[in-house]
Protein backbone atom coordinates (compact mmCIF):
# COMPACT_ATOMS: atom_id res chain seq x y z
CA UNK A 1 0.00 0.00 0.00
CA UNK A 2 2.58 2.51 -0.88
CA UNK A 3 0.52 4.83 -2.25
CA UNK A 4 -2.43 4.29 0.41
CA UNK A 5 -5.49 6.82 0.45
CA UNK A 6 -7.27 8.00 3.46
CA UNK A 7 -9.98 9.05 1.02
CA UNK A 8 -10.41 5.08 0.73
CA UNK A 9 -10.62 4.38 4.41
CA UNK A 10 -13.39 7.37 4.29
CA UNK A 11 -15.20 5.56 2.34
CA UNK A 12 -14.92 2.27 3.83
CA UNK A 13 -16.29 3.39 7.03
CA UNK A 14 -19.46 5.54 5.36
CA UNK A 15 -20.59 2.16 3.76
CA UNK A 16 -19.84 0.22 7.22
CA UNK A 17 -21.96 2.65 8.63
CA UNK A 18 -24.52 3.00 6.45
CA UNK A 19 -24.43 -0.51 5.22
CA UNK A 20 -25.79 1.06 2.10
CA UNK A 21 -23.81 2.25 -0.95
CA UNK A 22 -26.08 5.14 -1.77
CA UNK A 23 -26.27 6.39 1.58
CA UNK A 24 -22.62 6.96 1.91
CA UNK A 25 -22.14 8.22 -1.31
CA UNK A 26 -24.82 10.54 -0.33
CA UNK A 27 -23.10 11.64 3.18
CA UNK A 28 -19.49 11.90 2.06
CA UNK A 29 -20.43 14.10 -1.33
CA UNK A 30 -19.37 11.70 -3.91
CA UNK A 31 -20.56 9.33 -6.97
CA UNK A 32 -21.62 6.00 -5.93
CA UNK A 33 -19.52 4.41 -8.91
CA UNK A 34 -16.63 7.40 -7.29
CA UNK A 35 -17.19 5.23 -4.03
CA UNK A 36 -17.78 1.53 -5.05
CA UNK A 37 -14.07 1.93 -7.30
CA UNK A 38 -12.28 3.21 -3.96
CA UNK A 39 -14.00 0.07 -1.84
CA UNK A 40 -12.77 -2.14 -4.79
CA UNK A 41 -8.88 -0.53 -4.85
CA UNK A 42 -9.05 -0.72 -1.01
CA UNK A 43 -9.80 -4.28 -1.29
CA UNK A 44 -7.25 -5.16 -3.81
CA UNK A 45 -5.10 -2.97 -2.14
CA UNK A 46 -5.20 -5.40 0.92
CA UNK A 47 -5.93 -8.55 -1.05
CA UNK A 48 -9.07 -9.12 1.54
CA UNK A 49 -13.05 -8.98 0.26
CA UNK A 50 -14.05 -6.15 3.18
CA UNK A 51 -18.20 -6.54 2.43
CA UNK A 52 -20.40 -9.12 1.24
CA UNK A 53 -22.45 -7.10 -1.36
CA UNK A 54 -25.83 -8.36 -1.99
CA UNK A 55 -29.62 -6.64 -3.18
CA UNK A 56 -30.46 -5.44 0.25
CA UNK A 57 -26.82 -3.92 0.98
CA UNK A 58 -23.02 -4.64 2.13
CA UNK A 59 -22.19 -6.24 5.38
CA UNK A 60 -18.78 -6.39 6.51
CA UNK A 61 -16.64 -9.89 6.43
CA UNK A 62 -14.33 -10.45 9.12
CA UNK A 63 -11.74 -9.05 7.40
CA UNK A 64 -13.82 -6.14 6.99
CA UNK A 65 -14.74 -6.05 10.89
CA UNK A 66 -11.64 -6.16 11.70
CA UNK A 67 -10.69 -2.95 9.39
CA UNK A 68 -13.08 -1.02 11.34
CA UNK A 69 -11.30 0.13 14.69
CA UNK A 70 -8.16 0.65 12.54
CA UNK A 71 -10.09 2.73 10.33
CA UNK A 72 -11.89 4.90 13.27
CA UNK A 73 -8.42 5.06 14.51
CA UNK A 74 -7.10 6.89 11.72
CA UNK A 75 -10.94 9.17 11.44
CA UNK A 76 -9.94 10.21 14.91
CA UNK A 77 -6.64 11.17 14.23
CA UNK A 78 -7.37 12.87 11.09
CA UNK A 79 -9.99 14.59 12.75
CA UNK A 80 -7.65 15.84 15.43
CA UNK A 81 -5.04 16.93 13.51
CA UNK A 82 -7.41 18.99 11.22
CA UNK A 83 -8.73 20.40 14.04
CA UNK A 84 -5.68 21.73 15.63
CA UNK A 85 -3.20 22.32 13.22
CA UNK A 86 -6.34 23.50 11.01
CA UNK A 87 -7.42 25.98 13.27
CA UNK A 88 -10.91 24.72 13.27
CA UNK A 89 -10.38 25.01 17.26
CA UNK A 90 -9.62 29.08 17.17
CA UNK A 91 -12.23 29.86 14.40
CA UNK A 92 -14.51 27.32 15.49
CA UNK A 93 -15.67 26.44 11.49
CA UNK A 94 -17.18 23.49 10.01
CA UNK A 95 -20.55 21.95 9.87
CA UNK A 96 -21.82 20.02 13.21
CA UNK A 97 -24.55 18.12 12.76
CA UNK A 98 -27.46 17.97 16.20
CA UNK A 99 -30.19 14.64 16.22
CA UNK A 100 -32.78 16.28 18.54
CA UNK A 101 -36.21 14.91 19.16
CA UNK A 102 -38.68 17.03 17.07
CA UNK A 103 -40.31 19.21 19.87
CA UNK A 104 -37.08 20.36 21.70
CA UNK A 105 -35.14 20.43 18.14
CA UNK A 106 -38.23 22.48 16.47
CA UNK A 107 -39.60 24.69 19.35
CA UNK A 108 -36.37 25.26 21.57
CA UNK A 109 -33.33 25.21 19.18
CA UNK A 110 -34.19 25.80 15.82
CA UNK A 111 -35.45 29.39 16.92
CA UNK A 112 -31.66 29.70 18.76
CA UNK A 113 -29.35 28.95 15.68
CA UNK A 114 -29.35 32.40 14.04
CA UNK A 115 -28.00 33.51 17.62
CA UNK A 116 -25.32 30.49 17.33
CA UNK A 117 -24.96 31.71 13.67
CA UNK A 118 -23.95 34.63 14.70
CA UNK A 119 -21.38 34.03 17.12
CA UNK A 120 -19.53 31.71 14.81
CA UNK A 121 -20.40 33.24 11.35
CA UNK A 122 -17.95 29.77 9.43
CA UNK A 123 -19.80 27.32 11.79
CA UNK A 124 -22.53 25.24 9.96
CA UNK A 125 -25.53 23.66 12.11
CA UNK A 126 -27.75 20.84 10.20
CA UNK A 127 -30.49 19.94 12.67
CA UNK A 128 -32.20 16.93 12.20
CA UNK A 129 -35.43 16.82 14.50
CA UNK A 130 -36.81 13.38 14.57
CA UNK A 131 -38.47 11.20 16.82
CA UNK A 132 -35.61 8.67 15.87
CA UNK A 133 -32.53 6.99 17.37
CA UNK A 134 -29.01 8.45 15.93
CA UNK A 135 -26.22 6.62 16.43
CA UNK A 136 -23.44 8.31 16.83
CA UNK A 137 -20.99 4.96 16.07
CA UNK A 138 -22.73 5.81 12.58
CA UNK A 139 -21.77 8.74 12.90
CA UNK A 140 -26.00 9.68 12.34
CA UNK A 141 -24.91 12.88 13.93
CA UNK A 142 -21.95 14.63 15.79
CA UNK A 143 -24.32 15.83 19.11
CA UNK A 144 -27.38 13.83 19.89
CA UNK A 145 -30.10 15.15 22.76
CA UNK A 146 -32.14 12.19 23.40
CA UNK A 147 -35.09 11.13 25.88
CA UNK A 148 -33.26 8.00 27.33
CA UNK A 149 -29.75 7.71 28.23
CA UNK A 150 -27.83 6.21 25.32
CA UNK A 151 -26.58 2.29 26.38
CA UNK A 152 -22.72 2.39 27.61
CA UNK A 153 -19.91 2.83 24.55
CA UNK A 154 -17.37 5.16 23.57
CA UNK A 155 -19.45 8.18 24.84
CA UNK A 156 -19.66 11.59 26.57
CA UNK A 157 -23.16 11.48 28.13
CA UNK A 158 -24.64 13.97 30.36
CA UNK A 159 -27.83 15.15 32.04
CA UNK A 160 -28.80 17.92 29.92
CA UNK A 161 -32.02 19.08 31.63
CA UNK A 162 -35.33 17.08 33.39
CA UNK A 163 -38.69 19.01 31.80
CA UNK A 164 -42.06 18.19 32.98
CA UNK A 165 -44.85 17.38 31.13
CA UNK A 166 -49.04 18.18 31.81
CA UNK A 167 -52.35 17.48 30.14
CA UNK A 168 -53.81 20.42 27.73
CA UNK A 169 -56.56 20.88 25.61
CA UNK A 170 -58.20 23.88 23.15
CA UNK A 171 -60.97 25.52 24.78
CA UNK A 172 -63.04 24.85 21.43
CA UNK A 173 -62.82 21.45 22.87
CA UNK A 174 -63.47 22.08 26.71
CA UNK A 175 -65.99 24.38 26.16
CA UNK A 176 -67.92 21.43 24.59
CA UNK A 177 -67.66 19.03 27.54
CA UNK A 178 -68.47 18.79 31.39
CA UNK A 179 -65.81 20.44 33.68
CA UNK A 180 -63.04 17.82 34.61
CA UNK A 181 -62.44 18.09 38.17
CA UNK A 182 -60.77 14.69 39.10
CA UNK A 183 -58.86 11.66 36.77
CA UNK A 184 -62.43 10.16 36.87
CA UNK A 185 -64.01 12.70 34.65
CA UNK A 186 -61.22 12.06 32.02
CA UNK A 187 -63.56 8.82 31.66
CA UNK A 188 -65.20 9.39 27.54
CA UNK A 189 -62.85 11.66 26.40
CA UNK A 190 -60.66 12.26 23.38
CA UNK A 191 -57.20 12.16 23.42
CA UNK A 192 -54.40 13.06 20.79
CA UNK A 193 -51.06 11.06 21.20
CA UNK A 194 -47.98 8.77 19.46
CA UNK A 195 -48.65 5.27 17.71
CA UNK A 196 -47.92 2.91 19.83
CA UNK A 197 -46.28 0.57 18.24
CA UNK A 198 -44.24 3.33 16.19
CA UNK A 199 -42.82 4.62 19.63
CA UNK A 200 -39.16 4.78 19.96
CA UNK A 201 -38.51 5.56 23.39
CA UNK A 202 -40.21 4.12 25.97
CA UNK A 203 -40.39 7.47 27.79
CA UNK A 204 -42.90 9.09 25.47
CA UNK A 205 -45.14 6.51 25.93
CA UNK A 206 -46.91 8.92 28.58
CA UNK A 207 -50.67 8.83 28.14
CA UNK A 208 -50.98 5.55 29.83
CA UNK A 209 -49.84 6.98 32.68
CA UNK A 210 -52.44 9.63 32.98
CA UNK A 211 -55.74 7.98 31.05
CA UNK A 212 -54.86 4.19 29.86
CA UNK A 213 -58.21 3.72 28.71
CA UNK A 214 -58.68 6.93 26.96
CA UNK A 215 -60.21 6.78 23.53
CA UNK A 216 -57.68 8.58 20.87
CA UNK A 217 -58.79 10.87 18.20
CA UNK A 218 -55.59 10.97 16.65
CA UNK A 219 -52.22 9.26 16.93
CA UNK A 220 -49.14 10.74 15.41
CA UNK A 221 -45.78 9.91 15.38
CA UNK A 222 -44.71 13.53 15.26
CA UNK A 223 -45.18 15.54 18.71
CA UNK A 224 -45.81 18.57 16.57
CA UNK A 225 -48.53 17.06 15.09
CA UNK A 226 -49.96 16.44 18.13
CA UNK A 227 -49.56 19.94 18.97
CA UNK A 228 -51.27 20.90 16.42
CA UNK A 229 -54.42 18.44 16.32
CA UNK A 230 -54.79 19.73 19.84
CA UNK A 231 -55.01 23.13 19.11
CA UNK A 232 -57.51 23.03 16.65
CA UNK A 233 -59.38 20.95 19.07
CA UNK A 234 -59.16 17.14 18.07
CA UNK A 235 -58.96 16.23 22.12
CA UNK A 236 -56.67 16.36 24.81
CA UNK A 237 -52.76 15.86 24.83
CA UNK A 238 -50.05 15.50 27.04
CA UNK A 239 -47.33 17.88 26.13
CA UNK A 240 -44.10 19.13 27.43
CA UNK A 241 -44.24 22.06 29.01
CA UNK A 242 -41.26 24.17 27.69
CA UNK A 243 -43.24 23.35 24.06
CA UNK A 244 -47.11 24.05 25.50
CA UNK A 245 -47.04 26.80 27.88
CA UNK A 246 -45.89 29.51 25.15
CA UNK A 247 -49.05 28.55 23.31
CA UNK A 248 -52.10 30.42 24.04
CA UNK A 249 -54.68 28.49 22.67
CA UNK A 250 -54.46 25.83 25.06
CA UNK A 251 -55.75 25.19 28.74
CA UNK A 252 -54.10 23.25 31.67
CA UNK A 253 -56.28 20.62 32.09
CA UNK A 254 -56.41 18.88 35.77
CA UNK A 255 -53.09 21.21 36.91
CA UNK A 256 -53.11 19.93 40.55
CA UNK A 257 -53.10 16.39 39.41
CA UNK A 258 -51.35 15.68 36.08
CA UNK A 259 -47.69 16.19 35.99
CA UNK A 260 -44.95 13.70 34.23
CA UNK A 261 -41.32 14.52 34.21
CA UNK A 262 -38.96 13.12 31.80
CA UNK A 263 -35.32 13.63 30.97
CA UNK A 264 -33.31 15.01 28.15
CA UNK A 265 -29.50 13.54 27.60
CA UNK A 266 -26.76 15.48 25.44
CA UNK A 267 -24.40 12.91 24.48
CA UNK A 268 -21.01 13.32 22.22
CA UNK A 269 -18.58 10.34 20.71
CA UNK A 270 -15.55 10.24 22.45
CA UNK A 271 -14.02 10.49 19.03
CA UNK A 272 -15.55 14.47 18.72
CA UNK A 273 -15.46 15.55 21.83
CA UNK A 274 -12.37 17.24 21.89
CA UNK A 275 -13.07 19.42 18.69
CA UNK A 276 -13.55 22.93 18.84
CA UNK A 277 -16.75 23.46 16.84
CA UNK A 278 -18.45 20.38 18.55
CA UNK A 279 -17.06 22.11 22.39
CA UNK A 280 -18.89 25.21 20.78
CA UNK A 281 -22.20 23.97 20.26
CA UNK A 282 -22.35 21.49 23.45
CA UNK A 283 -21.27 24.89 25.42
CA UNK A 284 -23.88 27.07 23.39
CA UNK A 285 -27.23 24.14 24.35
CA UNK A 286 -26.05 24.11 27.45
CA UNK A 287 -25.69 27.70 28.00
CA UNK A 288 -29.54 28.17 25.96
CA UNK A 289 -31.02 25.03 28.49
CA UNK A 290 -29.89 26.88 31.75
CA UNK A 291 -30.97 30.14 30.64
CA UNK A 292 -34.51 29.20 29.84
CA UNK A 293 -34.93 26.25 32.75
CA UNK A 294 -37.98 27.96 34.25
CA UNK A 295 -39.83 27.14 31.06
CA UNK A 296 -38.98 23.46 31.24
CA UNK A 297 -40.95 23.11 35.00
CA UNK A 298 -44.20 23.83 36.06
CA UNK A 299 -45.11 25.88 39.11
Amino acid sequence: MAEFDWNDLKSFLAIARSGRLTVAAARLRVDHSTLSRRIAGLEQDLKARLFDRSPTGYVLTEQGSSLVAIAEEVERLAIGAADMVGGTAASVAGTVRIGSPEGFGSYFLAPRVATLKDMYPQLTIQLVAASAVFSLARRDADIVISVSRPPAGRLTVSKLIDYDLALYAAPAYLDTREPIAAGDDLAGHRFVSYIGDLLTFPELDVLQHVAPDGATSLESSNLVAQLRATLAGAGMCVLPAFLAEGEAGLVRVLPTQVCLTRSLWLTVHQDLAGLGRVKAVVRFIRDQVAEAKAGFKLA
